[in-house]
């Protein structure tokens, strides 16, 4: 991630259109098919007619246990909905509600409204520009009004706002005139909509009115005849966009006029609201959906939804919500009646008070926002960057990009762990959608002889990326050689844990291609060792910079030399498994053979960042670059590298410290982990459930993890929402291939007792886990019959075949089969 000042003041020259040179990206990865067959992996149209949803004939709310609910006391003020409102999402559209009783206000984003384009042409320094106006920006969509005036704060009492994880529910009641109101926002997967439902018990009705502004100088007009407000658009780079709101009531009267929707009189209200783009991950045909039509299909959309029964409505999203949010039930001890009786601010501030008990509720919660927001926010089409689906303003920082220096990939580590694999589609669908422009890119423009980053060779094939990218194969910011294997490692590893073998024939090209682009980069080098005195050449990385720190013209440094010894492991094997390329494979392994991997300096005692022994740059620096064979790597480990190896990432990560930005805590919490330190690792996660007070970094009202610019401004910054649940999973289950690893940095914090079902492991298995006392006294694993793998726990280990039901059980901290 960026220095924490406000992005977008670099230059930057307009962006010229593009063509894909998808023939051309096909024949170079050898691959057959065709780009649809490739962008398969989950990505889909953007937002398109869907047919009616199968709706349950029966499915009531589940009641939300102890660590399913997040509650407040007062509504969410607007001028701070970025850190008090409540967000909800379908994977597509997302919204920020406030519950204020008079004066709701939903801030909408679509994941797919973008500025900008393919921002094919380089600024002066040889890198993409990086500014909203060519690289472009997410932006938001529109805000819905939601008025009551009668129902002011000061007249009502018992007000209690809610976020339902399990129901994926943002609710809001209270009672004036002996009433009790009730509201009701969710963001509908199989309906594709946001609805606000409002009910009540007892007598009165509702009399007000809903009104929709778009946030880039639309003009909204009114549908009398179906009681509709909608505002089209299109954004310079030729996106077009739409957004619509209707109301359905019980009794009453609906009228239209304007930007607004009223209503008079009825006991019910029902208001739906839609909206999207052209936009479709295809750069053949320039990133758009040939003949869609956002405003008709927004209106149509809207409609369908607003026949429907609110209460249908809600159960077909209740249920639809649940079967994925159900996949994983988490128990980290069991807090007090009086940490359960706070509110969830309270809660964290009392949390983080000096000498304060434990809260293991309030942490299981944590880990669960982290997995709503991910059922939210990633369903298929595009994946989240920085902030996901939740925009606060139409220019977010850093333009709300996908950052592939550490921020989109951490984004994504929950997904297998936490039982959400099909999370991660949407993600790879947006890679391999991309591919096709990078290799264009990188063909025609990385070897400008502006770019410090070119390769000596002279050569250049395959693909790279850019630190930042948009969603139109646009780069910006700077060149990012490595960022290809990172991508590619990423991708590699959900195969691990799925075993989908469709899946590795769709992600293959894009790991040759990467590569292709190394075999074109790396260069020759001779190095001494330092005990022997012996001399031989190794492969090495050309001018890079380790992210975000140090020289821009360092040669050989380690985040990219570990990330490339991944890539190609991992393509190795790839082509083994699908009897592919053996002899280009032959070459890879060559390569592979000679690369350079790091050293401990005799100067600091640390593993060596830049290969060299001194330090080049900040000791305590948030980027862990040199340390990604730790994690999310697996080189680094012990037993698989010499002992000294480990001290020396043991000594760096100790120089970083235990204070950064939340996603830099979650990222030091994840290589402590792997390290056994348990103590380390659950300090760094309680660390980022410190509330933020004053613009701090830390833990917001609404849980959204924020980034301090200092004393007098900050951001929401997803990643460390996912960084952390994927940090505590990671202590109590250990996973790589054919090896499962019980409780490897549990703390005293939650040894007491727990259970955690659903943990996703490499190998295609899912394990539940229970412990007490410190040691494991139930582990059950699931998959495929006749899977294998090697379960271990201290120095106990004991081989497992899942049977033909696919289900193993072990018992004790000796891993006893149990026998059925």
């Amino acid at each position: 991630m960026t220095e924490p000042a406000e992005p977008g003041t670099r230059p930057g020259t307009d962006a010229q259109p593009a063509t894909t040179g998808r023939r051309h990206f096909l024949r170079l990865l050898g691959a057959g098919g065709t780009l649809g067959a490739l962008a398969s992996a989950g990505a889909v149209p953007v937002f398109a007619a869907t047919p009616p949803p199968r709706r349950p004939a029966a499915a009531p709310l589940t009641p939300p246990g102890p660590t399913d609910l997040l509650w407040y006391p007062a509504p969410a003020a607007e001028s701070a909905i970025i850190q008090q409102g409540l967000p909800v999402g379908n994977g597509r559209i997302g919204g920020l509600t406030t519950g204020d009783p008079a004066r709701d206000v939903l801030y909408v984003t679509d994941a797919s409204l973008w500025t900008g384009g393919p921002n094919a042409t380089l600024g002066p320094d040889g890198q993409p520009p990086y500014t909203a106006e060519d690289f472009g920006t997410l932006t938001l969509l529109a805000t819905v009004e939601l008025d009551l005036p009668d129902h002011t704060t000061a007249a009502v009492t018992g007000y209690r706002r809610t976020l339902d994880l399990a129901n994926g529910l943002a609710t809001a009641e209270y009672t004036l005139n002996g009433t009790r109101w009730r509201r009701e926002v969710f963001a509908s997967a199989p309906d594709d909509v946001v609805v606000i439902r409002l009910t009540r018990r007892g007598g009165g009705t509702y009399t007000g009115g809903v009104r929709l502004t778009g946030r880039h100088g639309e003009t909204t007009t009114a549908d009398p005849a179906s009681a509709t407000a909608c505002f089209g658009g299109t954004l310079p780079g030729g996106l077009s966009y739409a957004a619509a709101v209707t109301a359905a009531g019980t009794g009453g009267t609906l009228t239209a006029d304007g930007d607004r929707v009223s209503f008079t009189g009825c006991s019910e209200v029902t208001v739906v609201v839609s909206g999207g783009t052209d936009y479709a991950p295809d750069p053949a045909t320039g990133f758009r959906a040939p003949g869609t039509d956002p405003l008709a299909l927004a209106r149509a959309k809207a409609a369908s939804a607003a026949a429907v029964p609110a209460a249908a409505l809600l159960a077909t999203h209740a249920a639809d919500h649940r079967s994925r949010y159900g996949r994983m039930r988490v128990d980290l001890g069991t807090s007090t009646a009086a940490q359960r009786a706070l509110d969830t601010w309270s809660r964290l501030n009392a949390r983080a008070a000096a000498g304060a008990p434990t809260d293991p509720e309030l942490e299981a919660t944590y880990l669960q926002f982290g997995r709503y927001l991910l059922i939210s926010g990633s369903r298929g089409g595009l994946p989240m960057g920085l902030q996901g689906l939740w925009l606060d303003r139409p220019d977010p920082a850093w333009m709300g990009d996908y950052h592939t220096d550490i921020n989109v990939q951490m984004n994504y580590w929950p997904a297998e762990r936490t039982g959400l694999a099909d999370g991660f589609d949407a993600f790879a669908g947006y890679l391999l959608a991309q591919i096709p422009v990078w290799t264009r890119l990188t063909r025609e423009l990385y070897q400008d002889p502006r770019n410090g980053f070119r390769n000596s060779s002279g050569r250049v094939a395959g693909w790279t990326t850019a630190i930042s990218t948009n969603i139109y194969g646009g780069l910006g910011w700077r060149w990012h050689p490595a960022g290809n294997a990172w991508l590619c490692n990423s991708l590699w590893q959900h195969y691990e844990y799925t075993q989908d073998r469709a899946y590795l024939e769709r992600i293959y090209p894009a790991l040759k291609g990467a590569c292709a682009f190394w075999e074109a980069r790396l260069l020759t080098t001779t190095v001494t060792d330092p005990a022997t005195g012996a001399t031989r050449e190794v492969l090495i990385d050309d001018a890079d910079w380790s992210p975000e720190q140090g020289p821009t013209d360092a040669r050989g440094i380690t985040y990219a030399q570990e990330l490339v010894w991944d890539l190609f492991e991992h393509y190795r094997t790839a082509s083994v498994l699908l009897g592919r390329d053996a002899e280009y494979r032959a070459v890879i392994a060559g390569l592979q053979e000679r690369l350079y991997l790091p050293r401990v300096s005799p100067t600091t005692g640390w593993l060596e960042e830049w290969m060299t022994p001194d330090d080049l740059g900040d000791p305590t620096h948030r980027h862990l670059s040199p340390l990604i064979g730790l994690f999310p790597g697996d080189r680094i480990r012990p037993g698989n590298v010499p002992a000294h190896i480990i001290d020396g990432a043991t000594a760096l990560l100790t120089a970083r410290g235990m204070q950064s930005f939340g996603w830099a805590c979650a990222w030091r919490a994840l290589c402590w982990a792997r390290l056994g330190d348990a103590e380390k690792a659950y300090a760094l996660v309680a660390g980022n459930l410190r509330p933020s007070i004053h613009n701090s970094n830390g833990t917001a009202m609404n849980l959204f993890d924020i980034y301090s610019f200092g004393s007098t401004s900050s951001t929401f910054q997803i990643d460390a929402n996912f960084g952390t649940p994927a940090a505590m999973v990671e202590m109590l289950l250990y996973s790589r291939p054919g090896v499962i690893g019980l409780l490897p940095a549990l703390p005293k914090a939650w040894a007491a007792r727990g259970r955690v079902t659903g943990i996703g492991a490499r190998g295609g298995l899912t394990v539940d886990l229970a412990w007490q006392d410190g040691r494991p006294t139930e582990v059950v694993l699931h998959g495929a019959a006749g899977r294998t793998t090697t379960v271990t726990w201290g120095t106990t280990s004991r081989a497992i075949r899942l049977g033909p039901a696919g289900r193993t059980t072990l018992r004790g901290p000796h891993l006893e089969p149990v026998t059925r």
